[in-house]
């Protein structure tokens, strides 16, 4: 499937699946397993390669993508975006074992994956895990640690996990990334994580004691850890946020500008937006929304052809995105005025979900700090 066709399948599952169910997926706090399946079914395997049956895409269609489900529910499109970015990882040095029982499971819609990388004692440094790996056997590998805020938790079929190698004769710092199938024993479940937005993304803690999975679940080679979370992980990572959070802000454009010309229509003499202010106001939303939107496109084009600018982009795109879908909600309440803090406005679900943006590993400040670094030839992770 070409990018345009699977852009647009995406907007129709946007409107026929995620729009009529965003607001009882906030309210009732519960994974969107209709919008979810629709999206696996239909793109799940949007970035398979296509000898495992995918579409190849990249990290524009993540972003483009990104922003037709965003646009209609930030929760179901940053579930769907974690699956596409542990479909990623998977794919990125996979076995032939793992292109025949994830790939291609994957690419026919049967499959969802999402990622576990997080730890409640690293932070945002999701790099850094400390949970450990060791070999407990004969093609046995053993994780011992905890996981937090993984996303799709108790519904993927399988997870992506980081680990810190263990062992008497293993160099120290030697990370790791393997595949961890849902059905495996020993996995601990927490309780479903109760938040302020982004509340039907099942987020939840995983405990790993002592979990015993098959060496073939190793992805890559041992210690290809900072590897995938540098040429993989972070930057599907970001244009699935990059993509999601560009959705929230252009909803709020356009429930303004709704909001505004219904309100023109039902009131001839005396409307809001007869007001040079009210006119002011939403010409410069249109512009933030679409000069990061401009951004955003260009980094994942950037990032997907190799050319120079791919980190500053990726980095600015995330943190730009940020504050775009922030300020851009919060000028839509202003100028819907009212209606637009009634508890099921739609603009209420849009400023908490809009807020996790800034929240969300790497943080805004931190995608800042890259890009300067980035600018001066440093490197990323000292100081």
């Amino acid at each position: 499937m070409e990018l345009g066709a699977a852009v647009s399948v995406a907007r129709k599952i946007a409107a026929e699946d995620l729009a009529p169910q965003a607001a009882s997926v906030d309210e009732q706090q519960r994974w969107p397993e209709q919008g979810m399946r629709a999206l696996r079914q239909r793109l799940g395997g949007l970035v398979i390669p296509k000898e495992s049956g995918g579409m190849g895409h990249g990290l524009l269609a993540i972003a483009q993508v990104g922003e037709a489900t965003g646009k209609a529910c930030a929760s179901t499109s940053i579930c769907f975006g974690m699956h596409l970015v542990g479909s990623a990882v998977l794919a990125a040095k996979a076995s032939g074992h793992q292109r025949e029982n994830y790939l291609k499971p994957i690419a026919a819609g049967e499959h969802l994956t999402t990622l576990a990388l997080s730890e409640p004692s690293t932070g945002g440094e999701f790099w850094l895990p400390q949970t450990r790996m060791e070999r407990s056997g004969p093609g046995q590998l053993r994780l011992s640690g905890a996981k937090s805020f993984v996303t799709n938790a108790a519904h993927a079929d399988s997870y992506v996990l980081s680990a810190v190698a263990s062992g008497p004769d293993t160099p120290p710092g030697q990370f790791s990334c393997t595949v961890v199938d849902a059905g495996t024993p020993g996995l601990v479940w927490g309780e479903p994580w109760r938040g302020f937005g982004m509340r039907g993304n099942a987020s939840r803690a995983l405990d790993l004691p002592g979990v015993e999975i098959p060496e073939r679940c190793l992805l890559g080679e041992r210690g290809d850890e900072i590897w995938y979370v540098f040429n993989v992980v972070a930057p599907y990572f970001l244009m699935a946020m990059a993509g999601t959070y560009l959705g929230v802000a252009a909803a709020a454009l356009e429930e303004t500008r709704a909001h505004l010309l219904q309100r023109k229509r039902s009131r001839s003499n005396r409307h809001p937006s007869g007001h040079q202010v009210v006119q002011h106001r939403l010409g410069t939303m249109w512009a933030r929304v679409e000069r990061t939107r401009r951004l955003v496109y260009h980094a994942a084009t950037e990032a997907d052809t190799g050319g120079p600018e791919a980190l500053l982009g990726l980095a600015s795109a995330k943190a730009e995105v940020a504050d775009a879908a922030e300020a851009t909600v919060n000028d839509a309440l202003t100028l819907v005025g009212g209606v637009g803090y009634g508890e099921r406005s739609p603009l209420h679900r849009m400023l908490r979900d809009a807020r996790a943006a800034h929240v969300m590993s790497p943080g805004t400040d931190m995608l800042r700090v890259w890009a300067g670094r980035a600018l001066l030839d440093e490197p990323l992770l000292e100081g």
